[in-house]
């Protein structure tokens, strides 16, 4: 089996792997460089590097590069360690470039009017595939959205079922109504879209999720999803709140909202333990004389 095709229908089915190089050698070992082993994500394999104990560590290290979407660099020395035997001690060393293998972040647009038009530009430009829906055939063409890959018209409900959503899928809400969003909210939460984002005011998103709840919707899932959409920057024209949606789901893609939290986290804790240090020091300068 051809690896770069198999990459190429790995990523066009939504899917991750991880492939693994051989970029340098040393003496002797049991493969040679530039040999690759593609792991998929149900960790089934294609190619080689070698084999044994130093294939397996590759394919174990392969879940953490497509958990983390980050590439890693390998050293083994196959003279020096014991482990590597079953016919691995060769005498050289070698080493390996492990990289995420990661199909293209899909935006899907639910609704056609200005603001999508903003987002599927710059949403493009930074890297996203752009998919748009609407109930108005004018409003999801190709000739509007010229840089879209698909563009579907029609009943919502009709179109949801032909939509391939996974962890790489970014949902924006943008319809043209509450009736619309509505819809498209019902549905969305019951998906594994990594990004779920509904444009209006916080009144209308907790009027519509009091709805939702009484339907029986879980209120963690509707904790998923951002709205106001996108990033507080005062946005104000269609082509600024673009801006403002698309950084938010960049940001969402690089998990910069977790680690901002965690940095949060962290500088409260380190405020606190000043405080408690404040407190010890002013009731030791306190201490009545006996």
């Amino acid at each position: 089996m051809d690896i770069y095709a198999e990459i190429a229908r790995l990523r066009k089915e939504g899917r991750k792997a991880a492939l693994a190089t051989i970029i340098q050698v040393q003496g002797s070992i049991p493969s040679y460089e530039s040999s690759k082993i593609l792991v998929r994500d149900d960790g089934s394999i294609v190619g080689t590097v070698g084999g044994g104990c130093v294939e397996a560590e590759v394919w174990a290290v392969a879940q953490d590069v497509m958990r983390e979407e980050k590439p890693r660099r390998l050293h083994f020395n196959l003279n020096s360690n014991p482990e590597y035997d079953n016919g691995l001690i060769c005498g050289g060393s070698l080493d390996i470039f492990v990289e995420p293998i990661l199909a293209a972040p899909t935006v899907y647009l639910f609704g056609g009017g200005h603001v999508s038009l903003a987002i599927s530009k710059i949403a493009n430009l930074a890297g996203f595939d752009t998919v748009v829906i609407d109930d108005r055939e004018a409003f999801a063409s190709k000739e509007r959205f010229p840089e879209a890959r698909e563009c579907y018209f029609g009943q919502w409900e009709e179109i949801f079922p032909q939509l391939k959503i996974n962890e790489v899928s970014y949902l924006a809400l943008v319809s043209r109504g509450h009736k619309g969003d509505l819809t498209c909210l019902r549905w969305a939460v019951t998906t594994g879209a990594r990004y779920i984002g509904m444009i209006g005011s916080r009144r209308k998103f907790i009027e519509i999720c009091k709805v939702l709840e009484g339907e029986g919707v879980p209120a963690e899932k509707l904790e998923r999803v951002h709205s106001p959409i996108g990033l507080d920057i005062g946005a104000l024209t269609p082509e600024e709140i673009g801006v403002a949606v698309v950084a938010e789901m960049i940001a969402v893609r690089r998990k910069m909202s977790q680690e901002a939290e965690n940095r949060s986290q962290k500088t409260e804790v380190r405020r606190q333990e000043q405080e408690v240090k404040r407190q010890e020091t002013e009731e030791k300068v306190n201490i009545p004389l006996s």
